[in-house]
């Protein structure tokens, strides 16, 4: 069976969740583009939309239609092609309500699990637990006893899943990056049971999804959440050794302010932990050690942060919470305080002028990564400011140049490991996943080494 005869009957599990409404508002409108070709006119379309709360179903719906709706905007060359043949779509505005309405007509939400029977490709959204993941794709299988099972999981081995179902290789995982719709990059990873026929749909459907795949391994964690999971364990490190000097939140504000400001990251690494959720990361960090032999990944600062209910994630609208810093505007304004059980404000006192000063000067060169993100000249500018960062004497640039060799040895090892195939796969994963204006291996790190 095909992809486009398996796109008829799709099911999508955790539908109304942040990672699940995504993926089933890319489906909703592949599934719409098929049912609109007058060679699939006979073919029936449905995309059933699982989720324990109708009311969450309910605001999938009223997320869907919008945001169909620009894809219609964007899209509408293509579809005043595929609309051709219907002289009652004359204006695009006419078009793209048309498209819009095909696209709803395909979504069936529902939260019993019966209504998936039928489907033939299921999509795996649901909570990051291997308990829970494993009873439901069991009850799943018995309704659906055909269908290719394609895994949201971020962390935890295809193989796990795959024996623990009885899936006998119908299933493979595909970690998409949030937000789904916009990210560019999806995470293959195929188990050594994985059936070459689930490798090649799940490739087919990724490029008409226009995705930048990226194999990994089957080992937990893969290359992204591999890569980033040691990443924060380097810097609360750092953190706990400066601890002392200039205070725990201290030290988080300028260890955030070196993983951004002096590696030209799009984000600090402790606002990149608020944006995917502390509970979510130690969460990650607990199944790699449960299937990786002989590396224990666990980290106090983590632990105390979520002991004192500091979880960061995003509301419902994609707007970022509070977890280790503090927001206002989107931005960071202060760092969450476990001694006084509270957070303490940038423009609170000279706790963070402390920090700066400690830092130093930047090096010269330095730039925003927006700044840097289109730039022609992006690598020779790296190149020179990377050779600063070398050279240069201030506390900061040290920082800086231990963090850029430590981002290094753990792709390396993510290559030795056999978790990605190649430099190339790391690199690929951490520019297009993490917006990272590098990859991790790269030749500023041994530049800074040999300072």
């Amino acid at each position: 069976m095909d992809l486009d005869a398996r796109l008829e009957k799709v099911a999508v599990l955790g539908a109304a969740g942040k990672m699940g409404s995504g993926i089933a508002l890319l489906l909703a409108a592949e599934m719409a583009k098929q049912k609109i070709k007058p060679e699939n006119k006979d073919r029936t379309y449905a995309l059933h939309a699982i989720d324990v709360s109708d009311e969450a179903l309910c605001g999938l719906v009223s997320y869907l239609r919008p945001q169909i709706t620009k894809i219609a905007e964007k899209s509408i060359v293509a579809l005043r092609e595929a609309y051709k043949g219907r002289e009652d779509l004359v204006e695009n505005s006419d078009i793209i309500t048309a498209f819009v309405d095909e696209a709803m007509s395909v979504v069936r939400p529902s939260s019993k699990l019966e209504s998936t029977a039928g489907s033939r490709l299921i999509f795996e959204a649901i909570i990051e637990n291997k308990d829970i993941k494993i009873d439901v794709l069991k009850k799943l299988d018995a309704i659906c006893p055909d269908a290719y099972y394609l895994t949201n999981t971020s962390s935890i081995p295809i193989t796990v899943l795959d024996e623990g179902v009885g899936l006998g290789g119908r299933i493979i995982g595909y970690h998409f990056y949030n937000p789904p719709a916009v990210q560019k990059l999806l995470e293959l990873i195929s188990s050594k049971s994985t059936l070459p026929e689930v490798v090649e749909l799940g490739t087919e459907l990724a490029g008409r999804l226009r995705k930048k795949v990226f194999l990994a391994n089957d080992i937990a964690g893969f290359i992204g959440n591999g890569h980033f999971m040691r990443d924060i364990l380097h810097a609360t490190g750092e953190v706990a050794r400066l601890s002392g000097e200039l205070g725990e939140a201290g030290a988080v504000y300028a260890m955030n302010r070196v993983s951004q400001d002096y590696l030209i990251r799009p984000m600090g690494i402790f606002q990149l932990i608020d944006y995917v959720g502390v509970d979510v990361c130690r969460f990650i960090m607990q199944v790699m050690t449960e299937h990786i032999e002989g590396e224990t990944l666990e980290d106090d600062l983590l632990d105390r942060m979520a002991e004192a209910g500091v979880m960061g994630g995003q509301y419902a609208n994609g707007s970022q919470k509070d977890g280790i810093l503090k927001y206002e505007g989107g931005r960071p304004a202060g760092v969450y305080d476990l001694e006084k059980g509270g957070y303490r404000l940038f423009a609170d006192g000279d706790w963070t002028a402390k920090s700066d000063e400690k830092l130093g000067a930047m090096p010269e060169g330095n730039a925003a990564w927006r700044a840097l993100l289109m730039d022609p000249k992006k690598e020779q500018k790296l190149a020179t400011y990377f050779g600063n960062v070398a050279s240069s004497d201030a506390f900061g640039a040290g920082l800086a140049r231990t963090y850029l060799v430590r981002a290094k040895e753990i792709a390396d090892k993510l290559v030795s490991d056999g978790v990605a195939n190649s430099p190339e796969d790391v690199n690929g994963v951490m520019t297009n996943g993490f917006y990272h204006l590098y990859g991790p291996i790269n030749e500023y790190a041994g530049l800074v080494a040999a300072a």
